[in-house]
């Protein structure tokens, strides 16, 4: 996930009335309520919010009624049985009288404009902007979570402020941002919110993209494939171990998830945090490389960024720039057409080149696209079609490809 996030610090009501941020954003405007003690995050992307009364709540989807009042969540692999007045492992899904609820709809704790460069995606509208936004919550729990004041965190206990999908569709087509980013924690589980977002942003010419970890069900997924135009994965690492030591989750949902991604024909990008000592060995690289080109297709831009110290694992350090170098290589070596090092500005790595003829193409400096040469999808030099999404006209064109056999799975 992208973005280093603060805890939120809790205004005042003076504060409340003077920005008045619902209002700004129904109205096409961006603001950011004075923080505590002259804290300046505007670069951090944290939303010092308004503390709503309580939680918010509102159907949530994807769920089976069980006997007893007891609830099923069909909604990620942990697939939580949840007794009345209970809530799911993300915290921000209840049930409620053998009602499920989500406890985040239109709960918006963080937003800032980034460049689309930050989620990492280098192959969707490079060089434009994109209005990021979160709720609190995860389902799964990194060690090394960058964003773990919101995303382990309940709603009760992080400042948010009520914005409805229509007041963040207006606001970026007002302002002329290309996209929605839902993102900084786990978009996942705040999924009804995403997806309404989502829709109404189409309604006004406006993409969006989901930043997440993948660790969602193939229904939930295809059905958001309707209204979403461009997906990034964290892929963790390339093994179950790590998966269960380092993220109380598993492997093989993710994996499944990035197949059902290649299968409705969404533009995605992986990133890859590289820690070291867990999952930097040449041979995880190297079996994970393969797996994606198997699997995946060659064309699946694959970015390896620099770990930093944080949360719980803090004994570690930053990632030798040449360990992410060897991964890059490895990627390279097994097909992978474009692999990038990232969280290292300045490197070669940043930058794209034609996978034909290696003409440099998009020249980056950190968040910043310095030059492009991309053409209608072309290399100028040689002509090869580069994968990507090069248009706000094709993003929005987009439209999952139909499975030839299958049902949806119950939901309420």
């Amino acid at each position: 996930m992208d973005g280093v996030m603060g805890r939120l610090p809790q205004p005042s009501r003076r504060d409340v009335l003077r920005c008045g941020l619902g209002a700004c954003l129904a109205g096409g405007m961006v603001c950011r309520l004075p923080c505590a003690q002259g804290q300046d995050v505007a670069g951090t992307g944290a939303l010092p919010g308004v503390a709503l009364p309580g939680v918010v709540r509102h159907p949530a989807r994807h769920w089976e009624k069980h006997a007893d009042g007891e609830v099923k969540c069909l909604l990620c692999p942990r697939a939580c049985v949840v007794g009345d007045v209970e809530r799911g492992y993300c915290g921000v899904r209840e049930n409620q009288g053998g009602k499920y609820q989500t406890l985040v709809y239109g709960a918006l704790c963080s937003y800032n404009v980034d460049p689309i460069e930050k989620k990492p995606l280098f192959h969707y509208l490079p060089g434009t902007q994109a209005l990021s936004i979160a709720t609190a919550g995860c389902n799964i729990e990194c060690k090394f979570c960058q964003n773990w004041q919101i995303s382990q965190f309940r709603p009760e206990q992080v400042a948010s402020t009520p914005v409805t999908p229509e007041q963040l569709a207006a606001n970026c087509a007002a302002r002329g941002w290309p996209t929605l980013a839902y993102t900084y924690s786990e978009p996942v589980v705040f999924y009804e919110y995403m997806y309404d977002a989502a829709a109404a942003a189409r309604r006004r010419g406006v993409g969006s993209v989901m930043i997440s970890n993948g660790y969602i069900e193939e229904e939930p997924i295809r059905e958001l494939c309707k209204v979403l135009t461009g997906v990034k994965i964290d892929l963790k690492a390339f093994t179950e171990r790590f998966y269960v030591e380092q993220c109380a989750g598993e492997l093989k949902p993710v994996l499944r998830a990035l197949e059902v991604l290649k299968d409705v024909g969404i533009w995605f990008e992986l990133v890859i945090l590289i820690i070291p000592t867990l999952n930097d060995s040449p041979e995880e690289i190297k079996a994970m490389a393969r797996w994606v080109v198997e699997r995946l297709g060659p064309d699946v831009p694959m970015h390896f960024t620099r770990f930093h110290p944080t949360y719980r694992v803090t004994n570690l350090p930053r990632t030798p720039v040449p360990t992410l170098e060897r991964s890059r290589d490895i990627a390279l070596g097994e097909g992978v057409r474009y692999v990038y090092a990232g969280n290292v500005p300045m490197h070669p790595g940043e930058n794209t080149y034609c996978h034909q003829c290696r003409e440099l193409l998009i020249r980056r400096v950190g968040f910043r696209v310095e030059s492009s040469l991309i053409r209608d999808g072309k290399c100028p030099k040689c002509g090869t079609t580069i994968p990507g999404v090069w248009s706000q006209e094709q993003a929005l064109s987009f439209a999952p490809r139909q499975r030839a056999a299958g049902t949806a799975q119950g939901t309420s």
